[in-house]
């Protein structure tokens, strides 16, 4: 237990540590292992509610290496069992950085009714060896704004960009084409046919508007 912080019981988790790290700022929480998932946790003094008030939810994460694939996620759950803390532990929020490859981007996960709700933005995260503030403020009209370094990334509203609603419609898995289903975007008419008059109409007409420009030469441009 470091504070009031515990490292998760599971033998193949790696363990933090309490460093100021090589900057030798705040003391932080800190991996002590390579290519290890972490898992730590610390209870709420006492459970509280967010219904008609903000709640923001802020840290900061320093990578300290340049790390090809990794994530420094900080989760808000309901109370369990702080020693078996492992990736399936149910969580109602998933907030932080995504690094792996080409990926850089910041996850904000919502559980609602039981599922994990992905966030259809991927707003690029920082990939520095410096430190940086993640902040996540949910407010009570259903809306939401995701700061670094308190300039903000992105904003807009649950229903839109969570699938928090069903669909208004859905595929139907009974549905099928009926038989004389044609996939042909266009095909010929067999009743169509030209205007009588169609033939009698010359190829060219001539536009009573048309005038010769004024530097016209008949010899060279013809009449």
């Amino acid at each position: 237990t470091i504070g009031g912080w515990k490292n998760s019981d599971d033998s193949s988790k790696g363990k933090f540590e309490l460093t100021s790290g090589k900057y030798k700022g705040d003391s932080g929480l800190q991996s002590s292992q390579d290519a290890k998932f972490y898992a730590s946790s610390d209870k709420f003094k006492k459970s509280f509610s967010n219904e008609g008030k903000d709640l923001v939810l802020s840290y900061s994460v320093t990578h300290e290496q340049d790390i090809d694939c990794g994530g420094g996620y900080i989760k808000m759950m309901p109370a369990f069992e702080q020693g078996e803390f492992n990736g399936e532990t149910t969580y109602n929020v998933m907030f932080g950085p995504d690094i792996c490859g080409a990926t850089k981007k910041i996850h904000l996960i919502f559980q609602y009714k039981g599922t994990n709700l992905l966030w259809k933005k991927e707003p690029r995260c920082e990939s520095d060896t410096l430190t940086h503030f993640y902040t996540m403020v949910l407010k009570p009209d259903n809306t939401y704004e995701v700061y670094v370094d308190k300039d903000k990334k992105e904003s807009g509203k649950l229903e839109e960009d969570w699938e928090f609603l069903k669909p208004k419609t859905i595929p139907d898995p009974e549905d099928k084409k009926p038989e004389d289903w044609v996939d042909d975007a266009e095909m010929v008419d067999p009743e169509d046919k030209k205007p009588e008059d169609w033939d009698k109409e010359p190829e060219k007409i001539v536009d009573p508007d048309a005038a010769k420009p004024e530097d016209w030469d008949d010899e060279e441009d013809g009449e």
